[in-house]
């Protein structure tokens, strides 16, 4: 358990040799990545982001991507592979522009930076769809507003998932809020042109080719600002393939294949 500005955060290493640090989505928890870190092979340290997993409760005051991409860096010993997933990766993507000595290799995996689709009509269609679960939100209603984001970014259909996983979905959807300003605003540019263009290391961006269109509008952003970026599409995946068992060893083959020492 690591002690991070405050935080309790649970983290677990898998594995040996080269180390790497990963970071799951929204609502979820590092063992829904454990297969994934198994198929890279290597070193892999998990964490938990606050107030999910065996993680403790998220004190409500300080910026929740920060004090994510803080627990990262405490995993880090030295520059390191950092792999994140949708809420994660911008949480990873921010720790390798402010801390770039920690991160010697990224990979994204479907980040939800909203901030850098501004403008397109992508992002038009994503605010237009995300506005029932803002509005489920400020009327109190977060089984409604777990249900609508899932709807838009889970694996599963309400119906289908168990009583206890709706449960942990309710309970945490207000930490969907809670990373809202800086994925939605990017309040200190870190998607911007010339933060990104400073990054010094290889990037690995991957994507579903049936995931949402923002995704796809997301990651023509970063490809254009980032130097040394190359993305990926694994046909037929949607938002959740890192997890999704039908699509995991795909993933890893990409990782794999981008690292510069065994690729």
């Amino acid at each position: 358990m690591l002690t991070v500005s405050g935080h309790q955060v649970h983290r677990v290493t898998a594995g040996e040799g080269t180390p790497a640090v990963m970071v799951h989505c929204a609502l979820m928890r590092h063992q829904a990545l454990l297969p994934l870190a198994k198929a890279i092979g290597g070193q892999v340290t998990l964490i938990d982001m606050p107030g999910h997993g065996q993680s403790g409760p998220w004190d409500g005051k300080q910026d929740y991507q920060k004090l994510v991409a803080a627990a990262a860096a405490a995993c880090c010993d030295g520059p390191t592979h950092l792999i994140g997933h949708s809420f994660g990766a911008t949480a990873a993507l921010r720790l390798a522009v402010t801390q770039p000595d920690l991160v010697n290799r990224l990979t994204l995996i479907e980040p939800v930076y909203f901030a850098a689709a501004k403008g397109t009509a992508e992002h038009a269609a994503h605010a237009r769809a995300f506005r029932p679960f803002i509005s489920a939100m400020l009327m109190g209603d977060e089984e409604r507003a777990a249900e609508v984001f899932n709807g838009l970014w889970g694996d599963a259909t309400w119906g289908d998932i168990s009583a206890r996983r709706r449960s942990y979905l309710v309970e945490r959807v207000h930490l969907v809020v809670a990373g809202g300003a800086e994925i939605e605003e990017d309040a200190d540019g870190i998607t911007s042109a010339a933060r990104l263009g400073a990054l010094e290391i290889p990037v690995t961006l991957i994507r579903g080719g049936a995931t949402q269109p923002v995704i796809v509008a997301i990651h023509a952003a970063l490809i254009a600002r980032i130097p040394d970026a190359v993305d990926h599409v694994v046909a037929g995946a949607g938002h959740m393939l890192p997890v999704d068992r039908a699509h995991v060893a795909e993933v890893a083959a990409i990782i794999r294949a981008a690292d510069p020492e065994t690729g």
